[in-house]
């Protein structure tokens, strides 16, 4: 009886280990044999190939995912602040010095900035501060008040120039970002898109800011003359205005680069630019001109002043004067009068149609250089 039941408890226990044997032997032929534990890592090529196409951009600069902090590092160390100083006068004349700040860009490594003419205007100095905290006095300071450009003269050399992207490229849409001396605090970057290209804004009577990129990046006072920069880091535009009224925001304005070059390249050769000359103040004609002065035309520019000796004074056109056509063509504005001129050459004729009380004139006008300021 006891051999029975030790040979049943032999025989048990070599049933358990044979159980526990074939256990063991599935365990480790499913681990083996899973398609999930034997595919290895792929390689590093074949990861870097799939996540790290070779540039986030393409060529106008545009992303999914902008990637704001390479593009300000990029542009960073070629925008300037500009501080001036300029004499004012206040209350019962009492003089004293009005200080100023703005913002300009390295267009060229020799010490050449660019900005805008209003942040220069009247200064009686211009101090020009590196991003890298270096200061210089202007050498010399360059000026366009119908583009409102100014190139300022440093005595530098080797300075990282700003990069000039293509505008004309750009879509309604794309990114872009704003570095200047906001409010003269030092440089400071603000980001938006394109809210609309070839905008005209009227700058003052009888002239207008053309080809302007409107965008909702924040310009703020101080960020004149600064670049609007696309995501591959070129200038695209320079911010020049913006509009501050209540009830408005993110209306801000940079000028196209592609219509600033050529002014500033006749500043940096010859300090000013040439421009075709009628020699006429002019005012867009509305209803209070027609009602105050009984005007007999309901729409062009109105003639404010003639000066002395310039082609319009030569041609007969008097204060009072209203041009109606150029060319046969109907103009409705000041400004539209101002673009069609400065689309001419020096030493072009031009066709001028003008009211004078209640007769109409067609006069041949020879358009003669621009004085320089």
């Amino acid at each position: 009886m006891i051999k029975l039941m030790k040979a049943k408890y032999v025989l048990a226990c070599l049933v358990i280990l044979a159980l526990l044997f074939a256990g063991a032997g599935c365990t480790l032929f499913t681990a083996a044999s899973s398609p999930t534990s034997t595919v290895s890592p792929p390689t590093p090529s074949a990861t870097t190939n799939q996540s790290s196409p070779s540039s986030p951009f393409d060529s106008n600069g545009l992303s999914s995912i902008p990637d704001f902090v390479s593009v300000i590092a990029k542009v960073r160390p070629s925008v300037v602040a500009i501080a001036t100083t300029a004499p004012g006068v206040g209350f019962r004349g009492l003089q004293f010095t009005q200080e100023g700040a703005g913002s300009g860009w390295i267009i060229d490594q020799d010490g050449l900035i660019v900005t805008n003419n209003h942040v220069v205007e009247g200064a009686s100095s211009v101090t020009v501060t590196l991003e890298n905290g270096r200061t210089f006095s202007a050498e010399s300071v360059h000026t366009d008040s119908v583009a409102d450009l100014a190139v300022i003269k440093i005595n530098a050399r080797g300075l990282p120039a700003l990069e000039i992207g293509d505008p004309s490229r750009m879509q309604v849409g794309q990114w872009v970002v704003a570095i200047g001396n906001s409010l003269g605090m030092g440089i400071s970057a603000t980001k938006g898109i394109v809210s609309a290209l070839g905008v005209s804004l009227s700058a003052s009577p009888g002239q207008s800011l053309d080809d302007l990129i409107q965008t909702d990046a924040a310009i703020n006072p101080g960020n004149s003359g600064g670049p609007l920069v696309n995501l591959l880091g070129e200038i695209v535009g320079i911010n020049s205005a913006k509009v501050a009224q209540v009830g408005v925001e993110g209306m801000g304005y940079a000028i196209s680069v592609k219509a600033a070059k050529p002014v500033i390249d006749e500043l940096i050769k010859n300090g000013y630019v040439v421009r075709p000359y009628l020699g006429t103040g002019l005012y867009t004609v509305d209803q209070f001109a027609i009602f105050r002065l009984g005007l007999t035309a309901d729409k062009g520019a109105l003639v404010t002043d003639v000066v002395s000796g310039s082609p319009a004074d030569k041609a007969g056109i008097k204060p009072g004067d209203v041009i109606t056509a150029i060319d046969g063509k109907d103009v409705g504005s000041a400004e539209e009068v101002t673009r069609i001129l400065q689309s001419h050459q020096v030493g072009q004729q031009i066709q001028v149609t003008f009211c004078h009380g209640s007769a109409k004139k067609t006069v041949a006008i020879t358009l003669t250089q621009a004085p320089s300021a």
